[in-house]
């Protein structure tokens, strides 16, 4: 939490201030009825009971006077409010590897259904859209608010060779130029959300892409899929395919997005689960100087109203 006009917390001091005195006060009273009062009489001078409420609303009117101090500083703390707009590119690996079957019934399968919810939860309003790669990159669907177009585009593909993720990042980036030449002068945010079983093996580098992606200020999140023990069969032979880690987490690292790995169904869904989370709401600073004088005034008045009803006057 930040202030706007932190110098006003100095009345803290007066607060404490009374604190002290409050707390000198009941002990001067507790001495003054011992000195003052035979050890019979001492019970009707200075009882026990009410106890704990004869101090309540003092309490309460004590924190009352530090949350509207704080209210007068004018707080501002971050909250988490939903975007209005924003621009997401699916891109999906279609190479033959994702036809491993550690993951049942194979990985293709699992991540065309993951990025399927993926992108009907995703808010109306924003523009999503879908790039397919494996030895090069092709825009399936341009970013537009027609959701069920990507959903209808991600069931409808197909496998086939090599792997160009390097190429699937440039191409996601195409995409997103064009819908901004089109768009007013203030575009929507942007990410780039890549999903791939295997490492760059056609096209152009991955940090070239990378640094492309930097340049354009869109962070690509990526999700390396698929277990260290998936294989395919290729002519009658296994083929290992696991997992590369290390060059999708460098290209979300290089562009400030969000690197995720999964093995599984469920590890998947979290993970689109998550992105769907970051990508649809955003943190601002907002002043909450109205809610911490409510609670000012809820804690003065709950102090009123105690004393009232257990000493009949007001504290």
């Amino acid at each position: 939490m930040k202030f706007e006009q932190p110098l006003w917390l100095w009345l803290l001091l007066v607060v404490a201030a009374l604190v002290v005195a409050y707390l000198v006060a009941q002990r001067r009273r507790s001495k003054y009825a011992v000195r003052f009062a035979t050890l019979p009489m001492l019970e009707k001078v200075a009882p026990r009971r009410p106890g704990w409420r004869r101090h309540a609303p003092a309490l309460a009117f004590l924190a009352a006077m530090t949350v509207l101090t704080i209210a007068i500083a004018r707080p501002v703390t971050d909250v988490r409010v939903p975007r209005e707009r924003a621009t997401v590119v699916v891109a999906m690996d279609i190479s033959n590897s994702m036809a491993a079957t550690d993951v049942e019934p194979n990985r293709f399968e699992v991540a065309k259904q993951a990025a399927t919810e993926f992108v009907n939860d995703l808010p109306e309003q924003f523009n999503v859209g879908l790039v397919s790669f494996a030895r090069t990159a092709n825009v399936v669907t341009p970013p537009s608010t027609n959701h069920q177009a990507t959903v209808d585009a991600i069931n409808g593909l197909t496998l086939t060779d090599s792997t160009a993720i390097g190429e699937a990042v440039m191409t996601s980036l195409q995409a997103v130029r064009s819908l901004d030449a089109d768009a007013a002068e203030d575009p929507p945010p942007t990410r780039i959300v890549l999903l791939s079983d295997g490492g760059n093996t056609s096209g152009r580098p991955v940090e070239e892409a990378a640094q492309a992606a930097t340049e354009a200020g869109v962070p690509v999140s990526t999700i390396a899929y698929g277990t260290p023990e998936g294989t395919v069969d290729i002519e009658g032979r296994s083929i290992p395919v696991p997992a590369d880690t290390e060059s999708l987490r460098g290209l979300a690292e290089a562009t400030s997005g969000s690197f995720y790995a999964a093995e599984s169904d469920e590890e998947l869904r979290d993970v689109y689960s998550d992105l769907q989370s970051s990508i649809g709401w955003t943190t601002e600073e907002r002043e909450i100087t109205n809610l911490v004088a409510g609670i000012a005034l809820a804690a003065a008045l709950l102090a009123g109203l105690a004393s009232l009803l257990w000493f009949s006057r007001l504290p």
